[in-house]
């Protein structure tokens, strides 16, 4: 029996550990840093945190959730989700919770990895999954005097709950994904709120509305209704992903509804320039808020178009050299976006580490398998992030994969799995084509490495990584 062991405990983990357990495999390990399942979904616990898909796509489709209040979902019933997906599935069990994966090493006699732990012990495994995702580690931004100042400031991602913002003047540096979010209702409480925005985003109105008792009936007695919301999300999804490329006809009208929301919401010609960003729509995420634009209206909320170059005892520095004096600094500067593993130390083939072979961008074929490590599976790595669609939908597709991977594995009596250096350069090349003549390869955003290489996201809809998952091909790797 082959054993298996995952790294993390959010959406990922559960997709490939629900999969393989579901089809007889049962020496399943997940290891956990913290105390309680959901990655992000535990962590992000910031004001109004919440998904941008809507919920009947963003759950496992064999788990319709009849019990989602509201079409968008926020933080805690996210993780509630994944808690009840991981119980019924028998998952919770199989956690060995505080235990931080800071290393594996391949041993190439009984071709297995060791896997070593922060507390010093060592766990033995067949199969590697790495499920860390590739937004976990909270990226603060490298701007001086960060520790200098003396009142309160945290990441966005790291919410310190014990912090009133009322009648509090509050810096928010970075208006990202998160701070679309939390920043209205700091707005709500603070005296004074100063949001420094080094870029504008594209914003679209979210359709969002709670489920009424009649929804919530109909999917619990009658669950083709829950089923035939989830296609109509996802076909709607396929299409809004067609319109990334700004060319696209479904691009323009993406961009129309976008001008519409910001002159609808904002009147105040001013903000309205500081708020029309000038790339592409689709080149950096289009976020999704009914409440963003009206926060910034505000008589007591200050839009600063430009960087924060240092932060004083008691407040930050613009780049015009003003200083703003705040009792409070929340950073909204997103996740180190291209750390994909470098944060453990991977060791494979003949001492080649992870880190040296991925030093100019991480790239695997299928984003999933990586040559020179063997038996090392990734879940939502490189290339596998999306600018629209529900991430859920791929890590279903990457579980099946891997679940064909491994039970060929056991019926061909073979100990290990290597994607050749050919199947994977010949699949980097055609996917790096696609994205260098994508929309994402016209700007400068979090999806690039610092090479230029564009590692985070899929270039288009999820149907087709779907379709290119499907069956395993066994001629791109080596058996042995």
């Amino acid at each position: 029996m082959t054993s298996i062991g995952i790294i993390g405990s959010g959406f990922g983990a559960l997709a490939v550990a629900v999969e393989l357990k579901r089809s007889g495999h049962t020496d399943i390990r997940i290891w956990e840093r913290s105390d309680d399942v959901g990655g992000v979904w535990r962590d992000n616990t910031y004001p109004g945190a919440g998904c941008d898909v809507p919920s009947p796509l963003y759950s496992f489709s064999y788990e319709p959730n009849p019990r989602w209040t509201r079409r968008y979902a926020l933080q805690d019933e996210i993780h509630a989700y994944i808690r009840s997906v991981a119980d019924k599935h028998g998952i919770t069990p199989l956690v060995r919770f505080g235990a931080e994966v800071i290393g594996a090493t391949w041993d190439e006699e009984s071709s297995t990895w060791a896997v070593r732990f922060d507390d010093e012990t060592v766990e033995t495994v067949d199969v590697l999954v790495s499920a860390v995702g590739q937004l976990s580690r909270p990226a603060l931004p490298g701007i001086e005097g960060v520790d200098s100042f003396t009142g309160t400031s945290f990441h966005s991602a790291e919410w310190d709950h014990s912090f009133d913002p009322s009648g509090k003047s509050i810096a928010v540096v970075g208006a990202g994904a998160s701070a679309v979010q939390f920043i209205p209702h700091l707005a709500r409480d603070a005296s004074r709120l100063v949001v420094f925005q080094r870029s504008p985003n594209y914003l679209m109105p979210k359709p969002d509305k709670p489920y009424t008792r009649v929804h919530k009936a109909l999917f619990k007695f009658l669950p083709i209704s829950q089923r035939l919301e989830r296609g109509g999300v996802w076909a709607i999804m396929e299409q809004f992903a067609r319109g990334l490329d700004a060319q696209s006809h479904v691009g323009r009208i993406n961009h129309a509804i976008a001008q519409h929301h910001l002159r609808k919401q904002v009147k105040d010609p001013s903000l309205q320039a500081m708020l029309t960003p000038d790339y592409p729509i689709g080149c950096k995420r289009i976020l999704f808020s009914n409440e963003f634009y009206p926060a910034l209206a505000q008589d007591n909320v200050q839009v600063v178009p430009h960087r924060v170059t240092r932060v004083t005892p008691t407040g930050v520095i613009d780049t015009d050299g003003v200083e703003h004096e705040v009792d409070a600094i929340v950073y909204a500067t997103g996740f180190d976006s291209q750390d994909f593993l470098e944060s453990i130390d991977i060791t494979g083939v003949g001492g080649q580490k992870l880190s040296t072979q991925w030093a100019d961008g991480a790239h695997a074929y299928l984003g999933m398998y990586v040559p020179n490590f063997p038996n090392l599976f990734i879940t939502y790595g490189p290339n596998t992030n999306l600018g629209g669609g529900s991430i859920i939908y791929m890590l279903e597709a990457q579980a099946k994969h891997m679940r064909q991977a491994i039970d060929r594995l056991e019926a061909g009596s073979y100990t290990s799995i290597e994607v050749t250096e050919q199947a994977e350069q010949s699949y980097d090349r055609e996917l790096s084509h696609k994205l260098d003549h994508s929309v994402w390869g016209s700007c400068d955003n979090w999806y690039r490495h610092r090479s230029g290489r564009i590692t985070s996201n899929w270039p288009g809809a999820t149907l087709p990584f779907a379709k290119a998952t499907k069956v395993l091909e066994p001629s791109a790797f080596h058996w042995a």
